[in-house]
């Protein structure tokens, strides 16, 4: 009689124990008082090390148990390499959703865009700031051991290859530039070649700037080495915003008053650098310029442009050019 009281009393001790146990593991997963959603941009790390993170955050109540709780469930996975999101009050399950998948996030850079107009919109993107990436953009040589190719000096300009990357938020300039770079191998170096490609780079940025339409870029391009040849000035607007480090619209006068090297209208020849950042399409064009007579364009208000070989064909041009835009811009045609 005595063993069966003793071994009562023991099975009533064990379920008191395991029921405290269960309450205070329960309790131990249970979510944290909510708090703002944060950001971290983390290397790959074992599942273990990353909880134990978001302890010290304050998004998980016990690490040790979140873990023990998740290999249970058979949940615990290796952490990627990435920028992931918590905020305290997530539940178990959120949590570990988020670990298995980093943010991403698509940002476009538009052909033609110079660094500094990048730098700005990765920084609205929260990919890294302004000031990070105009400053290693200036730095070449800490990327030429990281690729194959020659890269200038002085200036990344014209090699950051404009596309739509996936850049979540946290990424880094150093990042985003290599992977730039790596674009330009990809789509441009190993298409082209090397050979000449430093001054197509330069003489296609302008190319991309004046032109829409695919089958002008070659003519364009055949305008400005005809230029180039006889002595004559560029006098491309696109050199005199780039000098100004900003897009609008020139008033009259202005294209004289702007002293850079990079200013067409008072410096004969191509500018001592790209204004900005070519597709394929233009640096092609300044490969294979058209073969042609004509030194002088204007544009239409379809994207398109009037090419004449003589300046008084030149002014007729753009007296006709002049009245399409008028008659575009009358209400009936906007």
């Amino acid at each position: 009689m005595e063993n069966s009281r003793k071994l009562l009393i023991g099975l009533v001790l064990g379920c008191i124990l395991g029921l405290g146990g269960l309450t205070w593991f329960n309790g131990q997963i249970k979510e944290m008082p909510p708090g703002p959603e944060f950001l971290v941009r983390w290397d790959a790390m074992p599942f273990d090390r990353a909880v134990a993170i978001l302890e010290e955050r304050g998004v998980v109540r016990n690490a040790w148990v979140f873990s023990r709780y998740a290999r249970l469930e058979r949940k615990a996975v290796a952490v990627q390499g990435g920028t992931y999101a918590f905020r305290p009050g997530m539940s178990m399950a959120q949590i570990v959703q988020s670990l298995k998948t980093p943010l991403r996030q698509n940002v476009r850079i538009p052909e033609g865009w110079w660094i500094k107009r990048v730098a700005e919109r990765l920084e609205s993107k929260n990919v890294c700031t302004a000031k990070e990436y105009e400053e290693l953009a200036a730095q070449p040589q800490a990327f030429q051991d990281s690729v194959d190719f020659p890269l200038p000096k002085g200036s990344l300009e014209g090699y950051l290859y404009p596309d739509t990357y996936d850049l979540p938020p946290m990424m880094g300039a150093r990042a985003v530039i290599l992977r730039q770079l790596q674009t330009f191998k990809k789509k441009v170096v190993d298409k082209v070649g090397e050979e000449g490609l430093a001054r197509a780079v330069v003489l296609g940025s302008m190319v991309e700037l004046e032109v829409a339409k695919d089958d002008e870029r070659p003519r364009v391009a055949g305008v400005i080495e005809n230029r180039i040849k006889k002595g004559m000035r560029l006098q491309i607007d696109a050199t005199v915003l780039y000098a100004l480090g900003e897009w609008k619209e020139l008033g009259p006068g202005v294209v004289n008053t702007v002293q850079s090297p990079y200013n067409t209208y008072l410096h004969a020849g191509l500018p001592p650098g790209p204004i900005g950042s070519p597709s394929i399409k233009s640096i092609e064009a300044a490969l294979k310029p058209e073969a042609h007579n004509y030194l002088f364009y204007v544009a239409r208000p379809d994207r398109s442009h009037y090419f004449t070989s003589d300046y008084g064909s030149h002014l007729k041009a753009i007296a006709k050019a002049r009245g399409e835009w008028r008659t575009a811009k009358e209400p009936d045609n906007l």
